[in-house]
C-alpha cells in the first residue's frame, strides 16, 4: 500500500519561500512520474508542477518561475521550492503519483499572509 507523507509548510509572508517534502513509501517511487498539486480554499484540486524518473519538469503557469519539482529517488522523496509566494498560492499542497492515482496523503498547509 502507497503512503505518502508531505511536510514542510506553513505560514510565511509574501515574498517569502518554503521547501516542501514528499516520503513515499510502499512503491518502486523511481520509475513513476511525481506531481504536486494544491487545493484552495473553495477550489478543486490542482497540479501545479511534475517531474518525469528522468528529471523532466514542467509547471502550471501560475507557479512557472517561482517554483521549482525535484526529486530524489534514493530517498523516495519529491520537493517542492517555494519562491516568492503569493497570497493566493495558500492552499494544502499534496504529492502523488502524476495523474493522481495513488491514494492522498495528509497534505501539507502553505499560508501567505501578511
Amino acid at each position: 500500500q502507497v503512503q505518502l507523507v508531505e511536510s514542510g509548510g506553513g505560514l510565511v509572508q509574501p515574498g517569502g519561500s518554503l521547501r516542501l517534502s514528499c516520503a513515499v513509501s510502499g512503491t518502486i517511487f523511481s520509475i513513476y512520474t511525481m506531481g504536486w498539486y494544491r487545493r484552495a480554499p473553495g477550489k478543486q484540486r490542482e497540479l501545479v508542477a511534475h517531474i518525469t524518473k528522468d528529471g523532466s519538469t514542467n509547471y502550471a503557469d501560475s507557479v512557472k518561475g517561482r517554483f521549482t519539482i525535484s526529486r530524489e529517488n534514493a530517498k523516495r522523496t519529491v520537493y517542492l521550492q517555494l519562491n516568492s509566494l503569493k497570497p493566493e498560492d495558500t492552499a494544502v499542497y499534496y504529492c502523488n503519483r502524476y495523474g493522481g492515482v495513488w491514494a492522498w496523503g495528509q497534505g501539507t498547509q502553505v499560508t501567505v499572509s501578511s
